[in-house]
């Protein structure tokens, strides 16, 4: 049987290495012999695939899907999806409407492939009327969502996933008196438990977006969060002007003045991404949010 996983020995580690939510995502842990890493591993990937196949937006048979085609009927939620639509509430307040999950409709516009047009206002201005939570109905456990409104976790969902698979691991590590250090990375959405078996923090490389390839800073992590956000890798570039990924939900257009990436460390993965996108989204009002919420960050 072909595993849906990869484990090697690098150094004085195991990694363990698959593709989940269109990431390279890793496993490394410090101090654990073979037989426990291949475990530790498969119950990561298989943790993180449900989440996935839970989530994606890109299935007709999971509650997005039920959700997206509820055409203005309520649909109850199970646990799970209450806290993320609670976490996605927050956010929406936070950023003052910025980060909004019903916003994933611009997409069918802004797709940063090859885009060698801009959307024209007429073809923006189609779309806005179905974007804005507050015109949701979040009655716990009960969500409405207007005819024609959807909802996309995507900008949520990966740094969640980072930390319920922490826990798991965490979980398991104690159930079988394992006393480990590892660190969860899924596509620079990063958890550590706590410091390696020598004393020695995980050092994380945070890439330059300005020359990808090229490690701007190596961040020392004992324990907690830490996450990324940026358009180093998706942009488009017309008529000699940029244009970030980064889209403002109550506009249709990308969000400028900003810096081109924010990495930010927070006590779990969530928490880490949350601050980084919304900051994000400020533009270049950024530093000024970060500095407003007490936080390590780096721009």
């Amino acid at each position: 049987m072909i595993k849906a996983y990869n484990l090697t020995r690098q150094a004085d580690y195991w990694i363990g290495e698959f593709a989940v939510m269109a990431s390279t995502c890793q496993i490394l842990l410090d101090d654990v012999d073979a037989e426990q890493a291949d475990n530790l591993v498969a119950l990561a990937y298989a943790e993180a695939k449900r989440i996935e196949l839970k989530y994606s937006r890109f299935r007709d048979d999971n509650i997005i899907a039920r959700l997206n085609h509820a055409k203005g009927r309520a649909v109850q939620l199970d646990d799970e999806t209450v806290l993320l639509i609670n976490l996605a509430d927050l956010c929406f307040q936070l950023s003052d409407g910025l980060f909004d999950i019903s916003s994933g409709v611009l997409g069918k516009l802004w797709h940063f492939k090859q885009q060698t047009q801009l959307p024209s206002n007429a073809e923006i201005n189609a779309l806005l009327p179905s974007i804005g939570w507050q015109q949701a109905q979040w009655q716990v456990p009960l969500l409405t969502l207007p005819a024609g409104m959807q909802v996309d976790l995507g900008g949520i969902g990966k740094e969640y996933a980072v930390d319920k698979v922490a826990q798991l691991l965490q979980h398991e590590m104690q159930s079988q008196q394992i006393n480990s250090a590892f660190l969860v990375n899924f596509g620079g959405d990063i958890y550590a438990n706590k410091l390696r078996r020598d004393g020695a923090a995980w050092q994380v490389a945070i890439e330059d977006p300005k020359h990808l390839g090229e490690s701007k800073l190596i961040v020392s992590l004992a324990q907690g969060g830490l996450a990324s956000s940026g358009d180093s890798q998706r942009f488009i570039d017309v008529g000699g002007q940029r244009y970030s990924h980064i889209l403002n939900p109550q506009t249709g257009y990308p969000i400028a003045g900003g810096p081109a990436q924010v990495t930010v460390y927070a006590q779990n993965c969530v928490q880490a991404g949350m601050l980084a996108t919304v900051a994000l989204l400020q533009g270049e009002f950024a530093e000024d949010f970060l500095k407003a919420q007490d936080c390590r960050y780096w721009l």
